[in-house]
């Protein structure tokens, strides 16, 4: 496809990759910028339009030149700059391609494990969403239509049904009233079409009044667009987002397909602590205009800039910044002072206030006295009110590892949302310790709610993430995967919800079984897999793969045990998910960190793999070539996807 004339959007500059993803939660690369030839997007163009006008199934494996785009050297930079080295993708989920139409999504929040699964949302960049534009994209086209500024913010999910299936609906009565499923323009629309083109339907009415309605700081609408073929957008996993409809002439949909493949991607290495290198402060305010978004960055409270201030750091440095600056120069007396009337902030009500608590949450952390700080968000943390909780853990893991023993002791809680939040505080800042092992392997093993097992599954990932990052507690780490492999020996996977209740997805509820949704079930078309979910097993595998990351050493006398349940979750497992992250764990361990002396189970694993890959019908290419497995591969397997 040529390029068009248009001008492109301001594209993010390089030094201000980690700034402007830290407040804004969403950059943009421009096409030049990834390292690869131009002329791979109009191959990958023009492949995917044929796919497209014929009907048929586009993954990557089908595609290589996708996989040219996610190992590009300017993708691969600015994603370790943003979530570590070494980045996974979730596999088999939304890894392909979409392309814009008739309709209007609604805005929302994107599921925090794959299809659906639950648990808290990290604050720290553990998880970012890539899009990639093989054509150029104009502002007719429908851009991707995302709500900067969003991302540290949301609504409260553990007992609202709207938000149960993991997406945090701005305005859930938009899904419920069906208009969804109302076409905005094409050759069905019964909307006017200057007002298509002005944007005044009531669809795009509703769209803006969502946004404004939530009374949040700084957010409005941005359209991605006019984007050059190639671009690349980076952001939060957290960031409101929504499909959009077109506003050309339906007529040159089909000459002029506008597509984007989405990524799942998730940290498995710490940010590189540089003793010594520090960031130093941000005048936020100062910058003023933002050249992406044109929002005015003047008229943000430092309850906004404090979160922003917190982020920025930690993905430059991995640890907790100094307490703030206007903090530290107080007497103990004005710190008490405030600590109270951030107590009082911490606990407003309604969901307007989510920027109030979540920012008092965070000057408490940096408050300079951290128990005073932790006295106050520690009994916030045992609150009644789910948003209050919320806003008390990002604080508690803003302190940091001081905050260990709080966490340990919610985890104790007869209440299980304490619970939940006690060991998922524990995923985001404590050392790996023999107690805070003990704390999260006894609730993924014995906890009833399936809720709280989930998030321990995952925390135990980003516990030995951070220990091989900082060196400590690395002895543990072939603990935390025995009891993965015990996890998955032990956890059942369930008919998906969607099925199992006969409703659509954004509809199930929690039953006597299962108190957490886990999402649709897909079978690939394929009579190897079946249409089943476990939160659980699918968090445990997400952290296994997280661990094998890091390579056999750090596996120590776990790993034949964890290298044998892998290669029975790839021969056996119904869930194609969980096929698909045992899978990448192999992998990883064969061809990541692979210098020193190899363990023969190693060698064994290296010389079998192609042959373990083989078993399932289908691989996950994206995530096995991104995990280190070569594209030359792809002519020893007969199957695309």
């Amino acid at each position: 496809m040529a390029t068009q004339n248009y001008a492109s959007l301001p594209y993010t500059e390089p030094d201000n990759l980690v700034r402007d993803f830290a407040s804004r939660g969403i950059v943009a690369l421009p096409p030049e910028s990834l390292g690869i030839p131009a002329e791979i997007h109009h191959r990958i163009y023009t492949l995917e339009k044929q796919a497209y006008l014929a009907r048929k199934p586009v993954t990557p494996g089908g595609m290589p030149d996708v996989l040219k785009v996610i190992n590009a050297p300017g993708v691969v930079d600015a994603c370790n700059r943003i979530v570590g080295r070494n980045w996974a993708i979730v596999p088999f989920t939304h890894n392909a391609s979409f392309a814009s139409g008739a309709r209007d999504q609604h805005w929302h929040k994107d599921d925090n494990s794959p299809y659906n699964g639950r648990k808290q949302r990290h604050h720290q960049a553990v998880q970012i969403e890539m899009l990639y534009y093989p054509q150029d994209v104009s502002e007719v086209m429908g851009p991707t239509a995302t709500i900067p500024y969003s991302h540290y913010w949301t609504f409260n999910h553990e007992e609202n049904h709207d938000n149960f299936a993991g997406a945090d609906h701005l305005d859930f009565e938009y899904q419920i009233s069906g208009m969804e499923g109302v076409p905005v323009s094409g050759p069905d629309s019964e909307y006017d079409w200057e007002d298509v083109v002005q944007r005044r339907t009531a669809h795009d009415v509703r769209m803006r009044e969502a946004v404004a309605n939530t009374g949040w700081p700084l957010v409005r609408p941005f359209e991605a667009a006019p984007l050059r073929a190639g671009s690349v957008l980076l952001y939060s996993h957290n960031t409101f987002h929504r499909g959009n409809h077109r506003r050309d002439d339906w007529k040159l949909w089909d000459s002029l397909p506008r597509f984007m493949w989405r990524f799942w991607i998730y940290r498995t290495t710490e940010p590189a602590i540089r003793d010594g290198d520090d960031p130093g402060e941000t005048a936020w305010r100062s910058l003023g205009a933002d050249p992406l978004t044109g929002v005015d960055l003047r008229s943000a409270d430092d309850d906004v800039t404090v979160v922003w201030r917190y982020h920025n750091y930690w993905m430059q440095t991995g640890k907790t910044p100094p307490p703030r600056p206007e903090a530290d120069s107080q007497s103990i007396a004005g710190r008490r002072t405030e600590a109270r009337d951030l107590n009082v902030q911490l606990h407003a009500m309604g969901e307007e206030s989510e920027p109030l608590r979540i920012g008092a949450a965070y000057k408490l952390a940096s408050i300079g006295d951290d128990a005073l700080a932790i006295k106050h968000l520690g009994e916030a943390l045992h609150s009644h009110r789910e948003s209050v909780r919320r806003a008390a853990t990002y604080g508690l893991i803003a302190t940091g590892e001081q905050a260990t023993a709080t966490f340990i002791e919610a985890t104790k809680s007869p209440v299980k949302w304490v619970r939940k939040a006690g060991v998922y505080g524990l995923g985001d800042c404590a050392p790996l310790t023999d107690e805070v092992l003990a704390s999260a392997t006894s609730l993924l093993h014995g906890d009833p709610s399936v809720y709280v097992r989930a998030v321990a599954a995952g925390t135990l990932g980003c516990l030995g993430r951070r220990a091989a990052g900082t060196g400590t507690g690395t002895s543990l780490i072939p603990r935390c995967l025995a009891a993965l492999v015990r996890c998955i020996e032990r956890e059942e996977n369930r008919l998906s919800m969607d099925l199992a209740q006969q409703r659509s997805i954004k509809f199930a509820r929690p039953t006597d079984a299962c108190d957490v949704c886990e999402g649709n079930g897909v079978d690939m078309g394929l009579d190897r897999f079946e249409p089943v979910r476990s939160a659980v097993r699918e968090n445990a595998l997400w952290s296994m793969v997280i661990l094998c990351s890091h390579g056999a050493y750090l596996a120590g006398d776990a790993l034949v045990s964890t290298i044998e349940a892998l290669k029975m979750v790839v021969r056996n497992d119904k869930n194609v998910i969980c096929v698909g992250f045992a899978m990448d764990a192999l992998n990883r361990l064969a061809n990541l960190e692979t210098t020193g002396p190899s363990p023969a189970a190693l060698d064994r694993l290296r010389a079998d793999l192609l042959q373990i890959l083989g078993e399932p019908p289908i691989r996950c290419w994206e995530a096995l070539v991104r995990g280190g497995l070569s594209t030359e591969f792809l002519a020893a397997f007969s199957e695309s996807g």
